[in-house]
């Protein structure tokens, strides 16, 4: 170890909050390794800075979060989502959040239609159950999804405000549906540093078909996980690691109402996927 690295550990010394000095003086150690290991040059130093600046300045604060895709492009969200949601039940799988949430979204009512632009009508629907598996009422569901274009609203504006956006409820029975359109696959933004770093890696810049949920009710632990699209080309190359077998979900062909999709009001022809969330109590 080096007389530098050993100065720099000890100014964390006296840190009054623990946690604190030992996730700096462990950044410490590892970014001095990284920069000993590769023999780190002045340019590529430099180099370094500058991607990071120009990582920060593609932020916008709003919908636009190039620092979470750079966590999610590096594997690093996906660590972390590992590390902090080790499942000790059969509570579902959960995966990234993803840089294009955005809070406040309009509360929909069971099986509304949440998609403003065109695609092919779809219909998710299913249950939430507890790990005992029985239902679980009034579990907030915050949906969202990218249009046909592959552009979330906010990202695209020319989308409408909310477009393919929505918070449902489970009712009595833990039962919930949700009209939209079909999800497409699409590539992460590519016009900022991140896209740099995966053009110089020769990676894809494709993430799978999928559909985000957040869900949340007092007494569970919060789930944020994704369906993605079975069959999808882009299933073994997502660009941030995010996929899992147990999030697949096929979307059947449907030329026919039945008693829920009549309910709703699904047009005809229409695809439909159901799936079942399992809950972990708190």
């Amino acid at each position: 170890m080096s007389s530098i690295t050993r100065q720099a550990l000890k100014s964390f010394e006296n840190a009054p909050n623990p946690r604190f000095k030992q996730v700096m003086q462990s950044l410490v150690r590892h970014l001095h390794a990284f920069a000993d290991e590769v023999e780190l040059t002045e340019e590529e130093w430099w180099e370094g800075i500058r991607f990071l600046t120009d990582t920060g300045h593609m932020c916008d604060g709003f919908i636009r979060q190039e620092f979470i895709l750079l966590s999610d492009t590096l594997g690093l969200s996906m660590l972390v989502d590992e590390i902090n949601h080790r499942q000790v039940a059969n509570g579902t799988e959960t995966t990234v959040f993803g840089p294009f949430y955005i809070d406040g979204m309009p509360d929909r009512a069971f099986g509304e239609n949440m998609a403003f632009t065109p695609g092919d009508a779809t219909l998710i629907h299913g249950r939430v159950l507890d790990t005992h598996g029985q239902p679980v009422a009034d579990v907030v569901l915050d949906v969202w999804q990218t249009a046909s274009n592959g552009m979330y609203s906010g990202q695209d504006v020319d989308q409408p405000t909310g477009n393919l956006r929505g918070r449902y409820r489970t009712d009595a029975n833990g039962n919930f549906a949700i009209r939209t359109i079909l999800p497409v696959c699409y590539p992460v933004p590519t016009d900022g540093p991140v896209g740099r770093m995966l053009d110089a890696a020769q990676r894809l810049a494709w993430r799978p078909g999928h559909v985000h949920f957040v869900l949340e009710r007092p007494g569970y632990t919060r789930l944020v996980t994704h369906l993605f699209t079975e069959g999808d080309p882009y299933l073994g190359s997502d660009a941030v690691f995010g996929v899992k077998q147990s999030l697949q979900v096929v979307y059947e062909d449907r030329a026919e109402q039945d008693e829920l999709s009549a309910q709703v009001g699904m047009p005809l022809p229409f695809k439909r996927a159901y799936y079942e969330f399992v809950l972990e109590s708190e």
